[in-house]
């Protein structure tokens, strides 16, 4: 079961607007041709101009601009109707798939009896949220909220594993470690190396010219959409800045906030920043810019004794399989990190510093 948000348009009269119009327009920019996006959406020709047609004569203004030979094109309406809802999604994306691994869980549980389920909080990122596609090898309710809350309610005894991020520089490290060192019982807890990621700033093309590090982002006509402030990704960015001698209430736009890395590109393809600061996955998904400031380590961790449990080993095993690597392989920035070995923090932060 998945969980989708979706646009519901009502005019005074009471007429609804087809949701497959948010479809068509996507396809129309990919495509650029009315006859291929219509053939992608699944929809007739006819159909496709009808749902256009529909739009325009609902808003009053036309949706797409065509040209006899050079195809069609979204209007400024069209745009900003697509970008909406893309944003939407972006936004809402990791309470929704929380939202539906809890009730998946719960209805397993109703229709196959009580059974052991791990049970994942973790930070947003795309190579973790492959890992509840394939519950056939292990089945996993995974939770998203930020790091310090994960660590917290692994410390409880709520949660089975937690993820935990931090760069493979090991000044950088040092202060990660520093700062989340009164939640983190290096005696007890064991690290499941997973991924390493590539975060940076999230730029359009045209900003190549003006954009090109942290210290053009004082620029006064440079505008930055941020983290939320409970984010690592957040916590990452002030420590690179803090190295840069860049004050973060100097950069115009740094108090708006985003809640995932897809939301932030998201923003900036929209054209309603001019940067941000992200993972590379998030800027291509938008065929946006990207400049690599630091690769972080994302990590699993659990308490050791855990790892004897039947569902830890098969998502270990999961982990190594290549069917598995094959899918982070085709995320952009990310790679696999020794993926589903065991290890301490000590051993992790030691072989960064032999590298």
């Amino acid at each position: 079961m998945n969980i989708s948000p979706a646009w519901i348009f009502r005019s005074d009269d009471g007429e609804l607007l087809n949701p497959v119009l948010f479809r068509l327009l996507s396809s129309l920019r990919e495509t650029g041709r009315l006859t291929r996006a219509a053939q992608e959406v699944g929809v007739s020709y006819r159909h496709a101009w009808n749902l256009l047609n529909q739009g325009e004569a609902f808003f009053g203004l036309p949706l797409v601009d065509m040209r006899k030979g050079h195809g069609t094109w979204l209007s400024p309406l069209g745009e900003k109707l697509l970008w909406s809802d893309q944003r939407v999604k972006a936004r809402l994306g990791p309470q929704l798939d929380s939202m539906a691994s809890e009730l998946n869980t719960q209805l397993q549980q109703l229709l196959a009896g009580e059974h052991p389920v791990l049970r994942l909080y973790a930070s947003h990122g795309y190579a973790v949220a492959l890992l509840p596609e394939f519950s056939d090898w292990v089945e996993l309710d995974l939770q998203y909220t930020n790091p310090a809350n994960a660590l917290s309610i692994l410390a409880r005894g709520e949660s089975d594993l937690a993820s935990f991020h931090f760069p493979a520089c090991p000044r950088l490290a040092d202060q990660i470690m520093a700062l989340y060192r009164d939640r983190l019982d290096l005696d007890d807890l064991r690290v499941i190396r997973f991924v390493t990621r590539e975060q940076g700033l999230i730029i359009r093309a045209e900003s190549r010219a003006v954009v090109t590090g942290l210290a053009d982002l004082l620029r006064p006509e440079i505008r930055f959409i941020n983290r939320d402030r409970h984010s690592g990704t957040r916590i990452l960015f002030n420590m690179l800045l803090d190295e840069q001698g860049v004050a973060p209430d100097d950069i115009r736009g740094a108090d708006r906030e985003e809640f995932t890395h897809t939301a932030v590109a998201a923003y900036v393809a929209a054209g309603m920043a001019d940067a941000g600061f992200g993972v590379e996955a998030a800027a291509r998904q938008f065929g946006l810019d990207f400049i690599d400031l630091a690769t972080e380590h994302y990590l699993l961790i659990c308490h050791k004794d855990r790892l004897d449990q039947r569902n830890m080993k098969q998502l270990l095993e999961l982990m190594k399989a290549p069917v598995f690597l094959e899918q982070i392989d085709k995320l952009p920035g990310y790679a696999p990190d020794r993926c589903g070995e065991v290890c301490t923090f000590a051993q992790l932060l030691a072989s960064d510093r032999v590298d």
